[in-house]
């Protein structure tokens, strides 16, 4: 049997919108020079009898860059995580997730079933050395450049340890996606004086100081501070930031529906509206969700990738994009040699130490 080698294995049967909708996203990622960043053809996983005519339909049924894998099983959205797990290893997802532990594929990028992507990536690649809870990662757009916020969900409760290894994370992630050779690094909290936010806060505002030299550490930092451009990578507990990025989704609906209804009451603002439509047009292409299209779960011996559900042709290529960025720049390496800086610093700082 010949052997299967890929750059990123592509879940194509998870999302709400449907197999078609992901191979028109490939389609989009590989014209806009995605193709170019994968080493390897891109691994898409499902059920050959949808996918192959998919890929006859947008033109990429004998492209050398694509590679359909068949899955028979498809995980629903509604499924408990752990049962599905159990019970459809033949999956596309689990398929999928097989590949990249086999060493076949380099990542695994998915729309579906978000526990089980969690819960299967953990079990089937396992944590790095030094990571002791994966985290999962989104880039949030803001005024000047966009940020890192990590944890955006994975860990509700986190340890001042497991922030402080999400500091690390999230600062090799921004480096390699947003191409920031110092990322800097903000703490979220109530308040920027010392003594804010209580002792876990403030027990890992202390290991942040003490490996200064393996992250750019700007301290502590407010919710009013997210979209001034202070920070590039916001630290925070997955329970506080899942509230943080759902909240910021929900405002920005609202803020363009708001100026849909107002717009459009009279004529004067109809006119008003047409005048400005090129602005409307760059903030709303500004503000997109599309271009960061894929959330890493960070801290894995391979990355793992979750777009959402009802992400559009335009976001599924985003994602591929950020996912082929990520493998070209193989992160791990760096992780684990600043992990391996991070815990000497903290042992030389611990009371009795010669240096301490």
């Amino acid at each position: 049997m010949e052997a299967i080698k890929g750059s990123l294995a592509l879940d194509a049967m998870g999302g709400d919108m449907g197999p078609l909708e992901v191979v028109e996203g490939l389609k989009i990622a590989l014209n806009n020079g995605a193709g170019k960043l994968a080493q390897d053809p891109i691994l898409v996983v499902g059920r050959e009898d949808e996918l192959i005519p998919a890929l006859r339909l947008v033109g990429l049924q004998d492209d050398p860059r694509v590679r359909v894998i068949h899955a028979e099983e498809v995980i629903g959205m509604d499924e408990k995580p752990m049962n599905a797990l159990k019970k459809k290893k033949g999956s596309s997802m689990l398929v999928a997730l097989d590949l990249v532990k086999a060493g076949d594929a380099k990542a695994i990028l998915s729309c579906g079933n978000t526990g089980s992507l969690m819960g299967g990536g953990t079990i089937k690649l396992r944590p790095l050395d030094g990571i002791e809870r994966p985290a999962l990662a989104t880039i949030i757009p803001s005024l000047k450049q966009p940020f890192v916020l990590l944890d955006a969900g994975a860990n509700p409760e986190s340890t001042p340890s497991h922030l402080m290894q999400n500091a690390i994370l999230g600062s090799n992630f921004a480096r390699a996606v947003l191409a920031i050779p110092k990322p800097r690094v903000g703490l979220l909290t109530i308040g920027t004086e010392e003594g804010k936010g209580g002792e876990r806060i403030q027990e890992t505002h202390r290991l942040l100081k003490e490996i200064g030299d393996v992250i750019e550490y700007s301290g502590l930092i407010e919710g009013f501070h997210l979209f001034d451009s202070q920070v590039d990578v916001v630290v925070c507990d997955g329970f506080v930031g899942n509230i943080v990025l759902k909240s910021c989704e929900s405002l920005f609906h609202v803020i363009k529906d708001y100026l849909k209804i107002g717009l459009n009451r009279n004529p004067v603002r109809k006119i008003g509206a047409a005048l400005c439509k090129g602005a409307f047009q760059e903030m709303k292409a500004h503000f997109s969700p599309s271009e960061y299209g894929g959330a890493p779960l960070l801290g894995l011996r391979a990355p793992v990738f979750k777009a959402h559900g009802s992400s559009n042709r335009a976001a599924i290529a985003g994602a591929i994009k950020v996912a082929l960025t990520v493998i070209q720049h193989d992160i791990s390496d760096r992780i684990l040699k600043d992990l391996e800086v991070a815990q000497k610093r903290l042992q030389l700082a611990q009371p009795g130490s010669p240096n301490s």
